[in-house]
């Protein structure tokens, strides 16, 4: 996978890798190693190692994680949710991650080292990552964890109308999370002895990492930036809400670029609250421009990573900078 978004899902094709004798003996032990797993994900880990087909890929990661998660968050593998953390979701400690990854290597016959593993945070990480490397591709740049500080640093829109707490951004696209604290201003009158989380504030708070995704995660022209004061939300289609959301909830926001060219970038994006679906919109569109990136500016840029360790009054003080809100409302 690489770095730019492409405008479709790349179609699956064999590995660069050429395939390795498999003997009957290699068979067997392979079988044993993976005795603890489902019995799909030894059929696929066997047929890869005779076809080298990386489709089968994505079976085999899952259920090798699988083996080694708590049996009551299984579960939530099975749903298929790229966006479940490692750490967070699935409890995978760092030597559990290198049992992992040592099965992996020994069933797909790759080596990898210990550096490429610390970025790994996501299902969705390590899916790309071991299908970067059976297929002999660059690996795509690592998820990037961004806290409130961070966010607030970079982000246009500022509080009390900023709605994510803390985010992950990815070269496929972004992740943040926002707890409802009941604090809200609008929440005092949405609604009357009933407080809930108005659905215009869910395709906001889900615009807003859109626009985080722009400004840190999209390929840009060389020698420029996306203009963080010239994102300016257009449209959004196909919006579908399934649950109320109220104070002492936390919003677990995805957004995925579908389209991305200058002046436009289209997101499909979710919400959910634990496993449970609250909203989703099939199309978010944002226009953007670019701007001319000077040197000061790049240096600019990368120190920004360092704003997470000082300390930092986002609730009150600094305005909100000259942009427009993205709010779908």
């Amino acid at each position: 996978m690489s770095d730019a978004v492409p405008s479709n899902e790349p179609t699956p094709t064999r590995s660069e890798v050429p395939a390795k004798a498999f003997s009957p003996e290699d068979e067997t032990a392979m079988r044993e190693s993976l005795k603890r797993c489902s019995a799909a994900t030894v059929e696929a880990a066997v047929q890869f190692r005779r076809t080298r087909d990386p489709g089968l890929l994505p079976t085999i990661v899952l259920g090798v994680i699988e083996r080694f998660v708590e049996s009551e968050l299984r579960p939530k593998l099975r749903e298929g949710d790229d966006d479940l953390r490692l750490v967070e979701d699935l409890g995978v400690d760092s030597l559990t991650m290198m049992e992992i990854v040592m099965l992996v290597e020994e069933v797909l016959q790759m080596q990898t080292n210990n550096d490429e593993l610390r970025n790994l945070r996501t299902v969705g990480d390590v899916k790309t990552f071991i299908d970067c490397k059976v297929r002999g591709l660059p690996l795509p740049k690592p998820t990037r964890f961004l806290p409130v500080e961070q966010v607030a640093a970079i982000m246009p829109i500022q509080p009390p109308f900023l709605f994510i707490n803390e985010a992950q951004i990815g070269s496929a696209g972004a992740q943040g999370k926002y707890k409802i604290t009941g604090q809200e201003f609008f929440l005092q009158g949405h609604f009357k002895d009933n407080p809930v989380l108005p659905a215009s504030i869910m395709l906001e708070a889900l615009g807003q990492l859109a626009v985080l995704f722009l400004l840190e995660g999209s390929q840009a022209e060389p020698g420029k930036r996306v203009d963080s004061s010239r994102i300016l939300f257009t449209s959004c289609e196909g919006v579908r809400c399934h649950r109320i959301c109220r104070p002492g909830d936390t919003l677990s926001l995805s957004v995925r670029p579908r389209r991305v060219k200058m002046p436009l970038a289209t997101f499909e994006g979710s919400i959910r609250v634990g496993q449970e679906k609250a909203a989703v919109a099939e199309e978010i569109t944002l226009t953007f421009a670019y701007v001319d990136e000077t040197v000061g500016e790049v240096g600019q840029r990368e120190d920004v990573a360092g704003l997470a360790a000082r300390p930092r009054d986002v609730a009150g003080g600094q305005p909100p900078l000259a942009a427009a809100s993205v709010a779908a409302s």
